[in-house]
């Protein structure tokens, strides 16, 4: 049997939307006076209050146009354009669930992300955050997991001090050491060596020379001059030796390591020749090394071997170009190291002179008076009078410098105190001398100035 209904006719300019085929519940009452529009019917709407016949009307049957069998324009279906939205579409066009209420404007809720929200009925549902639909399912943030943890740094393995050839300690015989060929370090006589002699006498020679097989026969000594000497006058013939290959950039670097640090008295001409032959053996063997060493400049490696810069080493080299008897005053203490640095600079024939003049006035040069010689000599301007003429004139008084050499010091100072604990026990001790002195003497001295 057909179902029929009653349908009331639509005002001017209206269009109803036909109901779904299958209605769950029952359509509202239409409004009084409002008469609806059947797709699929011909001619004008029912008047009000006739019966329709609807059996002909079949859930999914294709519905006709209006326009395209004569119907009137009225009876088209209106299309409502979407509104354009801004940013990205969203995949997810459904519509949200009935009584939802419409998400609050801002960043949604952590427990809320995966839900779809939306607004009310026939709304697209947006999002809280720009450009992104709310409907679609933010999947979660994938945390990224801390970078790993670097592995901890093994420490390096013992390197072996086995060498390839088998090295023993033999006795060999005084007559058949020779010195190194330029060995820079003299022996001398001294206290140092009578302490040496007395050790050697009691108990022999504790740790023995290094020596190399010598070309013309016999051995020549890399590290043990004074001990070599030192057991001659304890009255032995002999003494222990470990004999080694070696080039001579190898025993160069390993003569100068052995003097530089296990002396306890090195004059300044002895380290400066020291030094120089270790930077002629680094600097022969070019880029070869390992580790650290790699890329370093000569000199800088030279300082790290004795615990100083690279430009001091610098210096140090300059006092080579000294003429002997400039090495005499220095060595002596005459001759201080900075003015000795800048004098180095100047010709060899000039260097004489001044020589000379420093043993006729019996002073020191300046610092300020050695390089105003360097200056005149590079411009040509130096010659015996002028020298004279220099180091006679009245020296600052800031340039003044008590110069005590180190053989001096090493008699009330042990082995291991460092140039600056030496000065400052010195310091102290002068401050304590200074508090025994009778008033007098510091009256006199503010007199002094007063007077100046």
């Amino acid at each position: 049997m057909a179902e029929e209904i009653k349908t009331t006719p639509a005002p001017e300019g209206q269009t109803l939307e036909p109901p779904a085929p299958e209605v769950s519940e029952a359509p509202p009452a239409p409004e009084p006076g409002a008469q609806g529009v059947i797709p699929g019917m011909e001619g004008p709407p029912a008047p009000e209050n006739k019966v329709i016949n609807l059996s002909s009307v079949r859930a999914g049957q294709e519905q006709t146009d209006p326009a395209k069998e004569g119907g009137q324009e009225w009876e088209k279906p209106q299309e409502q354009p979407e509104p354009p939205r801004r940013g990205r579409r969203p995949k997810n066009k459904e519509a949200p669930a009935q009584g939802e209420r419409p998400k609050r404007k801002g960043r949604p809720p952590k427990a809320e992300k995966q839900t779809p929200g939306g607004g009310g009925a026939g709304k697209t549902a947006k999002t809280a955050t720009r450009g992104k639909a709310a409907g679609k399912s933010t999947p979660a943030k994938e945390e990224i997991p801390p970078p790993p943890a670097p592995a901890p740094e093994e420490p390096p393995q013992p390197k072996d001090a086995s060498r390839a050839e088998k090295e023993e300690i033999v006795y060999l015989d005084l007559d058949q050491l020779h010195p190194f060929q330029d060995h820079p370090f003299g022996v001398r006589d001294d206290n140092e060596m009578k302490g040496l002699v007395s050790s050697v006498r009691a108990g022999g020679v504790h740790q023995p020379a290094l020596v190399r097989p010598r070309e013309g026969g016999g051995y020549e000594i890399i590290a043990g001059h004074r001990r070599q000497r030192a057991s001659e006058l304890a009255g032995y013939k002999n003494m222990p030796c470990i004999v080694r290959n070696m080039t001579d950039d190898e025993a160069v670097l390993a003569m100068t390591d052995d003097n530089l640090r296990h002396r306890e008295t090195i004059l300044p001409s002895e380290k400066a020749a020291a030094l120089k032959q270790q930077y002629e053996a680094i600097k022969h063997q070019g880029t070869r090394g390992d580790g650290a060493d790699l890329g370093k400049l000569s000199l800088d490696k030279v300082g790290e071997r004795n615990g100083m810069s690279g430009k001091t080493v610098q210096r140090y080299i300059y006092l080579n170009d000294l003429v002997p008897e400039l090495k005499q005053f220095m060595d002596g203490g005459k001759l201080s190291f900075t003015p000795a640095v800048e004098i180095s600079r100047i010709r060899p024939d000039h260097q004489k002179y001044i020589a000379v003049s420093i043993e006729g006035q019996q002073s020191s040069p300046s610092k300020a008076q050695a390089k105003k010689l360097r200056e005149m000599d590079e411009k040509n301007q130096l010659n015996p009078d002028v020298i004279d003429a220099v180091l006679s004139q009245e020296k600052k008084k800031e340039d003044f410098d008590v110069i005590i050499s180190s053989a001096e010091l090493a008699q009330y100072f042990g082995k291991d105190k460092t140039p600056r604990e030496m000065k400052d026990q010195i310091m102290a001790l002068l401050g304590e001398w200074k508090e025994k002195q009778p008033p007098e003497l510091g009256k006199g001295e503010k007199t002094a100035d007063r007077e100046k």
